[in-house]
């Protein structure tokens, strides 16, 4: 575990939250904030390091002031880049995180050239995209964090409804991180138990829609997007790199002619280990469950379109 190192660009909430999960468990020995705004990671990273003492494991934090402090991580994990403000439109969103993945990008390029990448920033599909072009890595080394996130949604709506399993649901959720997500019953357990085992249809089709909607009823009372959920599904990813557990997460994955697509980034069932995306899952889909995932597909590359057009990738 000697020498395991951990960047993690973008000291928000979720950054911080990341960092904070990851120094809890004591699953690397080294953690680096980076963030725009310099004095943000240094006072986060000293806030994170002194809660250590209590941790299983002695953690290191620190803060990088400067891109050339981000040198030979094992995993980089990219949450910068800004909310959507009501003036803004979606090209706009695009196009300034678009900006801001592709420049701290190159730094891990030139700085961790051996790391694997993990993205969190938003709209997540594009911007794992926008990796993959930057980087131009073997496929495998480059992952977006969204169905880890989104499945964690779905477990929490299946507890609300039977009262038992917190700990034991395995709940899958593929396709796009947003409005097109497909949370997907029918292969989702509690304890091993099918889930159309346990719930009715009514209740099947109420989780799905409150899992689709979970970021925005948090975003309703808080007025800002979740974070602690968010940093803890960034850290399990982490820790399975890391571990090389070879555990089975629903990733934003670059698809090769799984699932019939190529040049597209999107959510499914991938194999995380020490290589990053150890192994694409195919699964069998139905007919509904084919055009969701084309429609979920259509959306990402229609925004990957606009980035295209408007001579981002040149």
């Amino acid at each position: 575990m000697v020498g395991r190192k951990v960047a993690i660009i973008g000291a928000g909430a979720v950054g911080a939250s990341a960092a904070f999960s990851l120094a809890l468990t004591g699953t690397c020995h080294e953690i680096l904030l980076y963030d725009i705004v310099p004095e943000v990671a240094i006072g986060k990273a000293i806030d994170i390091a002194q809660s250590t003492n209590y941790s299983p494991r002695g953690t290191v934090v620190k803060a990088a002031v400067k891109p050339e402090d981000l040198t030979d991580c094992d995993v980089v994990v990219i949450t910068a880049g800004v909310p959507r403000r009501k003036e803004m439109t979606r090209a706009d969103l695009l196009n300034i995180n678009a900006g801001i993945v592709k420049e701290v990008t190159g730094y891990i390029k030139e700085y961790s050239p051996d790391a694997v990448i993990l993205c969190v920033s938003n709209p997540l599909d594009v911007m794992t995209y926008v990796v993959h072009q930057v980087t131009g890595w073997d496929r495998n080394r480059i992952i977006g964090m969204g169905g880890a996130l989104d499945s964690s949604r779905m477990a929490y709506q299946i507890y609300k409804k039977t009262g038992f399993g917190a700990a034991q649901t395995r709940a899958m959720v593929i396709g796009d991180h947003g409005e097109n997500m497909i949370p997907y019953p029918e292969i989702t357990n509690v304890g091993g138990v099918p889930l159309s085992q346990i719930v009715s249809k009514e209740d099947m089709d109420d989780i799905v829609s409150k899992t689709k909607d979970g970021g925005a009823e948090i975003v309703k009372y808080l007025k800002t997007s979740a974070f602690y959920a968010p940093g803890r599904a960034i850290s399990t990813m982490v820790e399975s790199i890391l571990s090389d557990e070879e555990k089975v997460i629903p990733s934003c994955a670059m698809l090769d002619g799984e699932y019939g697509y190529t040049d597209v980034t999107v959510g499914v069932p991938c194999v995380i280990g020490a290589n990053g995306i150890e192994k694409v899952i195919e699964l069998e889909f139905d007919e509904e469950t084919k055009a969701k995932f084309a429609k979920s597909v259509e959306a990402i590359r229609a925004n990957i379109a606009i980035l295209r057009d408007g001579g981002f990738f040149n």
